[in-house]
């Protein structure tokens, strides 16, 4: 290990060490405010007491020894859980402003109650965001005894509520509600004209759930409130049966880690006799070669069954990192109706825009944040880069008894997949729970015909049961219990031994715990690890192993052949590989992998900081006229938000077009992002100039009514019907790593182009 690096790592262990000694005194003190003696009244009143010195503006620092006993308090008598010291340790690290880790099974949930009540005494209210509609249903129906008892209100907030719904429940002193909920109900008061039709109220304190996956893997993710979307096209068919017919390496080429396709010199000249369309690189033809990448990318690069299902005659796509059905999401509508085309369906044209904000941006509007999740170590720098968020690691109740096996090795996936069934059948046999994390739903389908013909009956859960997901990962540790899932399914459900039976329990802890066994290793570790992590909870006996095969898609994509000895490369045998030099080597790609994401996510905030920036100037001034800051006439008031909104969108849509052809700027040696800055900012500049002439035009013809069937008339309405939605990164990655070509290669690459019709080169 670099000397630097582990000097880093033993400052911080010692920080966090000073940390937990801290907190560990402040236990102390709430431990001694013993208030068992108290009766019900008296707690409530004591509640009361701070409530009001926390509106009255005392210190919540000098509150929260009080407060936290009185939680304590509360949740032993309301819910028979006494929270342990680590809870409580983790609780006041949260107030604090940090990220926790804190193991699978040791109470999180119990854990926020603690900063959440403290936080929302001052009554501006407490957002805590979970991972799904059903954690935050269940959450807040679990802890909402706790805080009504203390005089607080609780509501969670589901999809599909209605507005008056919305705004009680974010009208309620603490707020559970999934992230992506409250993103798309901001970008819905965004483009509202008139107050009563907003939700939210100011922003002020969010604690993160699962943070590692909402901060980091779903950080860039674009939410979008947009248009209805208008009649299908049946042009994506023409272009997907052009890309059949490109064969790759004699029509395209992929880049070195196969997140990026394009034409080689071959396949432009097939793809222009099949087209009929001449030069595909001139400029009247860009819309065929927009077209023409995404069939091709759609062909080449989505998979069915591992980046999408076809259910009931829709795309469904797959989020990487759960391995589960991604709820509305979409790829950019080029990409969309491409990979529609590629299975014979029908899409629609992507609404107009109406605004967008990623979850990274969604969240940093909140003036106090923290998180919590089972592993945040591995990607301590990047929570504090991103988010100034640090680390603090919170020990576990009980010591983690839990066996981490090396990983199992083999040199191709036949023997993988035969040392899998022959493990998880004996295993099986002793009536040990085993649970089982698959790569992909094709993965997950595959082997459960492998165990089923071994007669080993499982549960299978991906992408297309992820409906009863909860209630079959809680029973995913009864005795002989074989559960199939993919990747993180069922996250945030407790997974108990013998189900939550003691004397079953009592069994399968003597077999040796809940067996968790991985048929693959992640890009990131922190998915490998979140996995794992889902054995030995709370000091329980358990076990975790990965199956790995040097034919893995993670090993051939990122070249598994460059760092392991030329002996390997061309072996099969059966057995499990014995060299320790073989995990070494599997640990370095992941770091490099996980290094080249950091990157990636950087370069694609440097893309959408400056919009987010735009978009922030624009809606403070939006919003003071929403609320009647700015004194105007009501007809006044109409015209400007509708034209802010116009020009808005407008100007998204403009930026979408310019994010997608950037990466030409490289042929005249210019930085594509700074080219992107530039001119979006000279876009953005114009837009005060449209609005105030197209408002005085358009004040000029309603002659000053303030009828709103006038306003009507001219159009001055949201639009009949909207739909949300969260476009796939995947993409945005891969138009990222083309915008990092060198100029050297696309000048190269264009040079070809341009000289092929004078040499007369041959076209295939």
């Amino acid at each position: 290990m670099n000397l630097a690096v582990k000097l880093m790592r033993e400052l911080k262990d010692r920080d966090n060490r000073l940390k937990l000694k801290g907190y560990r005194d402040k236990v102390e003190l709430v431990r001694k405010r013993n208030l068992e003696a108290w009766d019900e009244k008296q707690l409530q009143a004591e509640s009361l007491r701070l409530k009001k010195e926390a509106k009255s503006g005392a210190p919540l620092d000098e509150l929260l020894i009080d407060a936290y006993a009185l939680v304590c308090e509360a949740a032993k008598r309301k819910l028979g859980l006494q929270p342990y010291d680590v809870q409580i340790m983790a609780g006041i690290a949260l107030y604090e402003g940090f990220l926790i880790e804190q193991h699978t099974g040791e109470g999180k949930t119990l854990s926020a109650v603690m900063p959440a009540y403290l936080n929302a005494l001052t009554g501006e209210g407490v957002h805590v965001l979970t991972f799904n509609d059903y954690l935050a249903n269940r959450d807040a129906e679990w802890m909402g005894p706790i805080y009504r008892f203390l005089g607080l209100t609780v509501k969670s907030v589901q999809a599909g509520m209605s507005l008056s719904e919305k705004r009680e429940a974010y009208a309620a002193d603490i707020t559970y509600v999934t992230a992506k909920e409250a993103g798309f109900d901001y970008l819905r008061d965004t483009i509202a004209l008139d107050e009563a039709d907003t939700v939210h109220r100011p922003f002020h304190d969010v604690i993160v759930d699962e943070a590692d996956s909402l901060l980091l893997d779903e950080a860039r993710v674009p939410l979008v409130i947009a248009g209805e979307p208008g009649s299908s096209e049946s042009n994506g068919i023409r272009f997907a049966e052009v890309a059949r017919q490109l064969k790759q390496d004699v029509h395209y080429d992929f880049d070195e880690f196969q997140r990026n396709v394009y034409l080689n010199e071959a396949g432009s000249a097939k793809a222009e006799s099949l087209l009929g369309c001449g030069n595909l690189y001139e400029s009247h033809n860009s819309h065929l070669l927009m077209s023409l990448n995404c069939a091709l990318h759609a062909e080449s690069l989505l998979k069915k069954d591992v980046d999408y299902i076809v259910r009931d005659g829709k795309i469904e796509l797959i989020d990487e990192y759960t391995g589960r059905v991604a709820e509305n999401r979409h790829l950019p509508d080029g990409l969309q109706a491409a990979l529609a085309a590629k299975e014979g369906l029908q899409s629609n044209v992507g609404g107009k825009i109406l605004g967008t904000i990623t979850l990274q941006h969604f969240l940093s509007l909140y003036p106090k944040i923290c998180g919590m999740t089972a592993t945040a170590h591995a990607s301590a720098m990047e929570f504090e880069d991103i988010y100034g968020l640090q680390v603090v690691q919170i020990p576990p109740n009980r010591p983690n008894i839990r066996i981490d096996h090396p990983h199992r090795i083999y040199t191709h996936k036949v023997a993988k997949l035969k040392a899998l069934v022959q493990e998880i059948s004996s295993v099986h046999a002793t009536g040990r729970p085993i649970l089982i994390g698959t790569s992909s739903v094709e993965e997950s389908d595959m082997l459960a015909k492998a165990l089923a013909a071994a007669d080993v009956l499982c549960h299978v859960l991906n992408a297309k049961n992820d409906a009863k997901e909860a209630e079959i990962i809680a029973k995913a540790g009864e005795i002989g219990a074989v559960t199939v899932s993919t990747n993180m399914a069922g996250r945030g459900v407790d997974i108990r031994l013998g189900g939550g039976n003691p004397t079953q329990a009592e069994v399968v802890a003597k077999l040796g715990g809940l067996y968790v066994i991985g048929t693959h290793v992640h890009e990131s570790v922190r998915i490998d690890d979140q996995l794992g992590g889902r054995s030995g909870r709370q000091g329980d006996p358990g076990a975790s192993v990965f199956f790995v095969s040097l034919e893995d898609e993670l090993m051939l994509r990122f070249g598994i052949d460059k760092v392991i000895p030329p002996v390997y490369r061309d072996l099969r045998q059966e057995e499990a590989l014995e060299e320790s030099v073989l995990r070494g080597k599997i640990a370095h790609i992941q770091r490099v992998i996980m290094g080249q994401n950091f990157h990636i996510r950087q370069e694609l905030n440097r893309y959408s900081d400056m919009v987010e920036e735009q978009r922030r100037i624009l809606y403070e001034e939006r919003l003071g006229i929403l609320k009647g800051k700015t004194p105007m006439s009501p007809s006044e008031q109409r015209v400007r938000l509708y034209y802010i909104d116009k020009f808005w969108a407008d100007h998204l849509a403009y930026v979408s077009y310019i994010r997608e052809s950037i990466h030409l700027t490289s042929l005249v040696n210019r930085n594509p992002i700074d080219e992107f800055h530039e001119q979006i900012i000279q876009a953005y500049e114009e837009i005060p100039d449209k609005i105030n002439r197209e408002s005085a035009n358009m004040l000029e013809k309603l002659e000053g009514s303030n009828d709103p069937a006038m306003w009507g008339k001219f159009g001055l309405k949201n639009p009949t019907s909207t739909r949300t939605y969260i476009i796939n990164d995947q993409y945005l990655e891969y138009l990222q790593i083309r915008s990092s070509w060198t100029a050297g290669t696309i000048i190269a690459y264009w040079i070809r182009k341009m000289l092929r019709p004078i040499f007369g080169w041959a076209k295939f």
